[in-house]
């Protein structure tokens, strides 16, 4: 399971490089329009993924910011959120690499920002709820992008790990 937890690890850092790529290619404007999606604009939405990861990461390891609401803005500058996106995804690889198998069959026990009260699970069903979480958004991401009339991202697992993944495929 660890292995399959650093391998996921690469392929988000990978994913959201792919992403933050094709936003590069964006005006301001379009960054910011409003396109339907959960949090609305591509903007919003990876502004999403980057307030949740950092939510996670500080249940997991006591370390980071924690924002207060799923929604908030913390880069309205691609730029900087881009930067903001590369740390974090550092700083996931990096712990992913602390643990170890009974770390993962270890209980967490954290408050949603959504509802009242302690949530405790085994650790690893939070951790493949983080990378669950990336690929919905990320999909999102990818409508916001189509919907524009920009090239459809090719972000499956498989094609990763056929390219730049390649060391995942041996056992």
């Amino acid at each position: 399971m660890l292995r399959h937890f650093r391998m996921l690890a690469d392929y988000n850092r990978w994913a959201n490089v792919q992403i933050y790529e094709t936003a590069a290619q964006l005006s301001d404007a379009e960054f910011h329009e409003d396109r339907g999606a959960f949090f609305g604009s591509l903007h919003g939405t990876l502004n999403h993924l980057l307030v949740t990861d950092q939510l996670w990461m500080h249940r997991f390891n006591g370390t980071g910011e924690t924002p207060a609401a799923l929604g908030v803005v913390l880069h309205d500058d691609l730029a900087e959120l881009r930067s903001a996106r590369e740390a974090e995804d550092r700083h996931i690889m990096d712990w992913i690499e602390t643990l170890d198998d009974a770390a993962l069959a270890a209980d967490v026990t954290y408050t949603s920002v959504l509802r009242p009260g302690a949530i405790t699970h085994p650790l690893h069903l939070a951790v493949a709820h983080m990378f669950n979480h990336h690929t919905h958004h990320r999909g999102q991401c990818h409508m916001i992008l189509t919907s524009m009339g920009k090239p459809s991202l090719v972000l499956d697992l498989l094609h990763f790990l056929r390219g730049e993944g390649q060391r995942w495929m041996s056992t």
